[in-house]
């Protein structure tokens, strides 16, 4: 009796300890909530009031009444409409070719042994620590040499071989998708292509969502090598558009503002489509792990 009321005594206090700790981990986790949606916050807070109000000491923080006007306002000044269905050409058909490309090459690296593959996956991660910056001269002067310069199609080849996206997949892909199984297909006649199609990729879906997220946010938001390649007006991206919002002596920023806005609500539903294929797939493989 006095192990068991020992016992009965310690597990309340243990529960005592870990209480505070727990507390300690959930302030965190709030704040870190508070701070990461702030930013997005603070730009609602300006597409919906006016510049003076922005500029008032202390600021405004209260959402206005002013959005429909700041939008009527950037409808007018630039081609929001035609650069975003520019912009979400680029980016789906950016999304779905790294994908298809970066899932290949990973698999390959992962999977198959061939003369210098350590050479190769070692000058990717080498790439990887490289600024893009350093693309942008070499790119366009192949653009140049092959009559792409102007056009749209020359913002997709430059952002399909994703350095990033090969070595996540490879890593994915070496831990996620058993030997056996790869083994198994090999015995049964199936081919290099039918084992990528047909076994890897239902594998490392969450893997794909991830990496679709990323590629889309990284296409969408690409400012630099649009403005330096597209020099045809109509084949102006969104960012390059937007950056006309910005350009006088006075800026409006609530305008400014409401543009931005505008243009992050496509960037919110791409992550809350894919976001629940990776969520509901790493939770699928939790379940199974268990």
């Amino acid at each position: 009796m006095t192990a068991v009321d020992d016992t009965t005594h310690r597990a309340p206090r243990a529960r005592r300890l870990r209480r505070p700790k727990g507390l300690t981990a959930h302030i965190v986790l709030m704040l870190s909530v508070v701070i990461s949606i702030f930013p997005f916050l603070w730009t609602i807070v300006m597409a919906t009031n006016t510049t003076q109000d922005i500029y008032k000491s202390p600021p405004k923080l209260t959402f206005g009444s002013h959005l429909l006007e700041n939008i009527r306002h950037v409808l007018h000044t630039i081609d929001f409409f035609g650069s975003m269905f520019n912009t979400i050409i680029v980016a789906c058909a950016t999304t779905v070719l790294v994908l298809f490309v970066d899932s290949l090459a990973a698999f390959t690296f992962a999977k198959f042994d061939f003369p210098g593959r350590k050479v190769l996956f070692g000058l990717l991660l080498l790439f990887m620590m490289l600024p893009l910056q350093l693309a942008i001269l070499p790119q366009f002067i192949l653009m140049s040499k092959i009559g792409w310069v102007g056009m749209l199609k020359a913002l997709i080849p430059p952002a399909l071989a994703n350095a990033f996206g090969i070595f996540w997949l490879r890593q994915y892909i070496e831990n996620g998708v058993p030997d056996e199984l790869l083994d198994a297909a090999r015995i049964d006649g199936a081919g290099f292509f039918r084992q990528y199609w047909n076994i890897a990729l239902p594998m490392i879906r969450p893997a794909l969502s991830f990496l679709a997220i990323y590629a889309f946010v990284g296409a969408w938001n690409d400012y630099v090598w649009p403005l330096v390649v597209l020099t045809n007006p109509a084949h102006v991206t969104l960012q390059v558009e937007l950056a006309q919002l910005n350009v006088g002596h006075t800026t409006d920023y609530s305008m400014v503002m409401a543009g931005v806005l505008m243009a992050a609500l496509p960037l919110v539903v791409v992550f809350a489509v894919f976001a629940r294929g990776f969520i509901a797939g790493a939770t699928e493989g939790a379940v199974q792990g268990t």
